[in-house]
């Protein structure tokens, strides 16, 4: 077993993304709901959580609208649009492939700008 609490965040998301059942997620919106209550806990405790996430998937897609983070990633993983907030199997699982791809793309940022806050100026 993995020592979560030794884990960087994006080690964390990656352990997730392996073993979803263990963490109580079977479908996107136990996925959503789970990074929604990840994000509320660290901002509670002094972490920065997602802070960020939406703007930086704003700025990936290179559009904005009246979603929040969730809508911003299905409008990415679902080019082709989406309807209703309930769609098919098929579009989940893309649309939950690509939220963890993401992810780890925007911690992977947020560590590289960290580690450069923390080097000062060159």
């Amino acid at each position: 077993m993995r020592d979560v609490k030794a884990c960087s965040e994006r080690e964390y998301f990656a352990f997730v993304a392996e073993r979803p059942l263990m963490f109580g997620i079977r479908c996107l919106s136990d996925l959503e709901s789970f990074l929604i209550g990840y994000d509320e806990h660290a901002l509670r405790h002094g972490g920065p959580g997602l802070d960020g996430w939406r703007d930086w998937l704003v700025a990936r897609r290179g559009k904005d609208c009246n979603h929040g983070w969730t809508g911003q990633v299905r409008h990415l993983a679902l080019p082709e649009g989406w309807a209703s907030w309930d769609i098919t199997a098929e579009q989940e699982a893309r649309v939950s492939k690509l939220l963890f791809t993401l992810l780890d793309e925007f911690l992977a940022e947020t560590e590289a700008d960290e580690r450069d806050e923390k080097a000062g100026p060159r």
